[in-house]
């Protein structure tokens, strides 16, 4: 499998190409290639091997289901947030504040939505929970009683499949917008106490004629994040 995975993409391109898709062409995915992507990501590292991640698949009417009952949670509680956790810290500092904004701008400034234009950002905001119009949702759940390191394995998984899905040749999206509704969606697909959502993420083919696809995010320079010593 990992060298069939490397055969399909240099592993440095996925790395780097890999971006954010927030459009998608209305073209369905089959199950044979999501099961690909999910068979190759479940090779994610693994403290002790527990493999503490479960990932959740929906699409069709499945999928309309979830949109369906979000669209109803938003509507009748506009401000309500069903999240235990939240996901950014309540007041950011420097230098994290900064690049959470940048991005946002940049996004807003790609989309020609200036910052005044409340409703055309809400706009934009909502698209999360359509999957950005991605045929494939992916929900990825965790034991609430793991420890924050197996919440750190999840991640790894996470980005397992994105990049297997850059090596089969879709997009995707990782979504933390859809924690605010975890009671919805877990309601949702019936899942059982041991299992919290943490994420969902948009999978499917990427516009190429949509403008916000273009958007690359800076990263911090390597000397920024990183120190070397004993050289």
């Amino acid at each position: 499998m990992r060298r069939q995975l490397l055969d399909l993409m240099d592993i440095l391109e996925a790395l780097r190409g890999r971006i954010s898709t927030r459009a998608f062409l209305d073209k369905p995915v089959d199950e044979s290639t999501v099961r690909a992507v999910l068979d190759d990501a479940r090779w994610a590292p693994s403290g002790g091997n527990l493999q503490p991640w479960k990932v959740h698949v929906v699409t069709g009417a499945a999928r309309q289901a979830i949109i369906d009952a979000t669209k109803a949670k938003l509507e009748s509680d506009p401000l309500g947030d069903e999240n235990t956790f939240p996901v950014y810290p309540a007041k950011l500092w420097e230098p994290y504040r900064s690049r959470r904004f940048a991005v946002g701008e940049q996004m807003y400034d790609i989309l020609g939505i200036p910052r005044e234009d409340k409703a055309g950002r809400l706009i934009q905001v909502l698209k999360n929970f359509d999957f950005f119009g991605a045929p494939v949702g992916l929900f990825f759940t965790i034991d609430p009683k793991m420890n924050p390191n197996q919440w750190a394995h999840l991640g790894m998984f996470i980005y397992a499949v994105a990049l297997a899905a850059e090596a089969h040749g879709l997009a995707t999206c990782m979504q933390e917008a859809w924690t605010r509704f975890t009671k919805t969606i877990g309601a949702a697909l019936d899942l059982p106490d041991d299992e919290q959502v943490y994420c969902g993420m948009a999978l499917g083919y990427a516009d190429p004629g949509a403008p916000l696809n273009s958007m690359r995010t800076e990263r911090a320079d390597l000397d920024e994040i990183a120190s070397f010593r004993g050289f």
